[in-house]
């Protein structure tokens, strides 16, 4: 079942920029249906035997021989807040995001749907926040998991810069501008600003393409120059509402956004991803996540205003 449900993989990711999100369902108890995006999963597989790990986080329920290497596999009923789910969870969803390859251990995997971004929506607030946006199949609510969040619990936050990195930081001339930074992972927005405010720069953190946007065409509504406030907009590209290539599309086709420096950050990196975030106009694409060389881009990008 797993290799058919994938199938479609390359086509899936073609979607990306035109607002549309391809999302794998599956369900982690007998009630609610959820969602993770195509983009992510690497591939769907029986549960497969696992070993145990001494020292792992509770919520890893253990690692599997996977192709030829060891991957970890975590709960994921038990990392957002439900039972453990060892005993009836019958698929892993294998997955490559932030640099790294993972599984999630699943009760049931459903198919893959196609939808309009303009239909997802920001998750009501809750205390587990491992909710990224939710969205309707039919009648059925689906609840699209925040699975940076839940790999961040589990491995800890990466590194900050290097101190290379932070010698570099030390010799630039701070800055007058700002940037604006468009995540809707509460997990990943964090982790940007913790490398702006290493660097010395200020920010403005949005949730969302369409709500970057609207705050950009305020900004020129209101007689001022984005360029002048902001030293650049760092936006994810896998969003609800409105995606990274979609916004950056938008800023460019508009003469008064134009002139913004745009970098797209991204989980999934790969080829697709760069010569999409070109052909958009984006000036640089750069990989989630690694602090240097977010700092290597936004170091580039203050050499280059100040030149």
């Amino acid at each position: 079942m797993s290799a058919g449900l994938l199938d479609s993989i390359d086509l899936n990711t073609q979607l990306a920029g035109h607002n549309r999100l391809a999302l794998l369902l599956f369900r982690l108890d007998a009630r609610q249906i959820f969602g993770i995006n195509v983009f992510k999963v690497r591939e769907v597989i029986p549960r497969p035997a696992l070993s145990w790990m001494p020292g792992a986080h509770p919520q890893v329920a253990g690692v599997a021989e996977i192709r030829g290497r060891m991957v970890p596999v975590i709960d994921l009923h038990l990392a957002v807040g439900g039972s453990a789910s060892v005993d009836h969870a019958r698929h892993v969803i294998v997955t490559e995001f932030n640099r790294s390859v993972q599984g999630f251990l699943v009760r049931a995997v459903d198919r893959i749907v196609h939808v309009d971004v303009a239909r997802v929506e920001a998750p009501p607030s809750g205390p587990q926040g491992h909710l990224t946006a939710t969205t309707r199949v039919g009648e059925e609510l689906v609840a699209i998991i925040d699975v940076e969040k839940v790999l961040a619990d589990v491995v800890g936050h990466p590194p900050g810069l290097s101190e290379q990195l932070r010698e570099r930081v030390q010799r630039l001339a701070p800055s007058h501008r700002r940037a604006l930074v468009v995540d809707d992972s509460r997990v990943a927005r964090s982790q940007i600003e913790k490398v702006l405010g290493e660097i010395g720069l200020g920010c403005t953190a949005l949730n969302t393409g369409r709500e970057a946007l609207l705050y950009l065409q305020g900004m020129a509504d209101r007689g001022q120059r984005p360029e002048d406030e902001l030293l650049m907009v760092i936006s994810d590209v896998e969003m609800p509402d409105m995606d990274g290539y979609r916004l950056t599309t938008e800023i460019r086709r508009d003469p008064r956004l134009a002139p913004l420096y745009v970098m797209l950050h991204s989980s999934l990196s790969g080829v697709f991803n760069h010569s999409m975030s070109q052909k958009v106009g984006a000036d640089r694409f750069v990989a989630k996540f690694s602090a240097d060389e977010l700092a290597e881009g936004v170091l580039e990008r203050l050499q280059q205003a100040t030149a």
